[in-house]
């Protein structure tokens, strides 16, 4: 099963995608695609709906998140071992961990803005985790339970501002725009391998990231089991799980985003993303 929002930004109606690839509403069905709607037994009654059944949305419509309400986005950082070398950091023995505002979170073709100052933003394309049930200490056989669906997300970064001026990685990734996400929650039940999936992201035409989720150095299961250590996860939280080779900052020289570039996203089974990049404008 698809979930997604759409409408006006602030407005977002939730929806579906049905097999044929029709919009359809879920307004009639619940409120928002948020953490009530993401339980595992009000997704289980979803997905026996007669999806056809449903009003179809007509039109080229605006896509929000797909996610309502995020509570707060955790990101893996370093989680490709080919990334790592391109930064020239060591592979890590646990996961790096660092937060992402909600206050970035856009849809998955909306703009992305340059932020006042901005020299050196960068792309990420990552596999997104939606959780759907509340984590706390949970076991890694036990992980993938609490996980509502998968989505892509942008972690758009601004690498001056995280690298160069002091402190934790935070104030380089949390710009407003800086985490588009969707086109749509995918349900896992659609997903046959999540440890197999292409991931794709190229500016102005020009492929600059291909990777595959095999090569990540900790595992959807093992992310989920790791930071419910820490924290407790609940329903509507999201996880980046980190971004293949092919960053700009990696590149030599290194190239980062301009007004007037277009970057596209795909990963394998959950949609493509677009986004047209601005300056930001006081």
């Amino acid at each position: 099963m698809k979930l997604l929002r759409y409408g006006l930004a602030g407005q977002e109606k939730p929806g579906l995608l049905d097999a044929s690839g029709v919009i359809r509403d879920l307004s009639a069905i619940v409120a928002d695609i948020d953490s009530a709607t993401l339980s595992m037994e009000r997704l289980t009654e979803l997905a026996t709906l007669d999806h056809t059944s449903l009003p179809s949305v007509s039109g080229n419509v605006r896509l929000g998140p797909p996610v309502a309400s995020i509570g707060k986005i955790v990101c893996v950082g370093l989680n490709y071992a080919d990334h790592a070398r391109e930064s020239g950091l060591p592979v890590p023995s646990e996961p790096v961990l660092f937060m992402k505002a909600t206050s970035a979170v856009v849809g998955p073709n909306d703009t992305v803005i340059l932020p006042r100052g901005s020299t050196k933003t960068d792309w990420e394309v990552e596999l997104g985790i939606v959780i759907g049930r509340r984590a706390q200490y949970v076991e890694r056989d036990q992980a993938l339970r609490h996980v509502a669906g998968y989505c892509i997300v942008n972690d758009v970064s601004e690498r001056s501002f995280q690298l160069e001026r002091g402190g934790q990685w935070d104030k380089g990734k949390s710009a407003d725009t800086f985490a588009p996400i969707g086109p749509w929650l995918v349900t896992p039940d659609e997903i046959s391998d999540i440890s197999n999936l292409e991931l794709r992201l190229a500016v102005n035409g020009e492929v600059r990231q291909q990777g595959n989720t095999r090569t990540m150095v900790f595992g959807v299961d093992e992310i989920v089991s790791y930071i419910s250590q820490f924290m407790t996860l609940n329903p509507g939280d999201v996880i980046c799980t980190g971004t293949p080779p092919g960053v700009g900052a990696g590149m030599n020289p290194p190239q980062f985003l301009k007004a007037g570039d277009c970057m596209t996203l795909s990963i394998s089974g959950l949609g493509e993303q677009r986004q047209d990049v601005k300056a930001w404008q006081g």
